[in-house]
């Protein structure tokens, strides 16, 4: 079998289940300066995403396939080879206040902790970031997997100011997104960002906000409507 990274093809001369198999093969016997970042080997830490052919994928998880093409993510400072900085993904989760600001004593339901159990499983792998098309033409957007983290914690009953939330996610946040559903078609934990983000976008609209990308004074300006034509 042969993959391809960067600008160079390699052989893999043995049966491999996963592709950090086949790079841990590529580094141990032919490549020892490859760059590539790995730990649990189980699809827990999301350390080893990568993108295969243009989609981005856990190398524990993925199977290989014959000239497959491997590249690192999109979107944050390449390392080295298939090794990017990911440091970031803290200031991005500090900036949309994806954290209780103001605790307040509450007892949690089962029902309660279920409305928010697939958010909790994101294992900030960066999968849904990297497949994002609108942080390409707007790198300070917030991304996906902030925005499911504020959702998380906007939502939790034990959160005395919602609102504060909601206020931190107006600005290259939750109005930018396209619900394109890249996001949520890359994450490996079945999580759904884009669901996430409409939820928001109605919890905005309750605290006041609206999308100020939708002028009012064009309504149907593009179809033939004519708001001031006599009706």
């Amino acid at each position: 079998m042969k993959i391809n990274i960067a600008d160079k093809s390699y052989k893999i001369e043995k049966a491999v289940a996963t592709l950090l198999e086949a790079l841990i093969y590529i580094k141990e016997n032919i490549e020892p300066n490859l760059g590539f970042d790995y730990g649990c080997k189980s699809g827990v830490c999301g350390a080893c995403s990568v993108r295969v052919n243009g989609k981005e994928k856990l190398a524990c998880s993925y199977k290989p396939k014959e000239e497959d093409t491997i590249e690192p993510l999109k979107y944050y400072p390449q390392k080295r080879d298939l090794i990017v900085d990911k440091s970031s993904q803290k200031e991005l989760i500090k900036r949309v206040k994806a954290h209780i600001i103001n605790y307040k004593e509450e007892t949690l339901s089962p029902q309660d902790e279920l409305k928010t159990q697939i958010q909790s499983d994101c294992i900030l792998c960066s999968s849904c970031y990297s497949a994002c098309p609108v942080i390409e033409i707007n790198p300070q957007f917030a991304g996906p997997f902030a925005l499911t983290k504020s959702y998380k914690y906007t939502i939790d009953n034990r959160e005395a100011n919602q609102k504060e939330h909601i206020d931190a996610i107006q600005n290259s946040g939750v109005w930018d997104c396209t619900l394109c559903n890249e996001c949520t078609l890359a994450c490996p934990q079945g999580i759904d960002p884009k669901s996430d983000i409409v939820s928001l976008r109605n919890i905005s609209a309750k605290h006041g906000y609206t999308d100020p990308n939708f002028n009012t004074m064009n309504f149907g300006g593009g179809f033939g409507f004519d708001p001031n034509g006599g009706f």
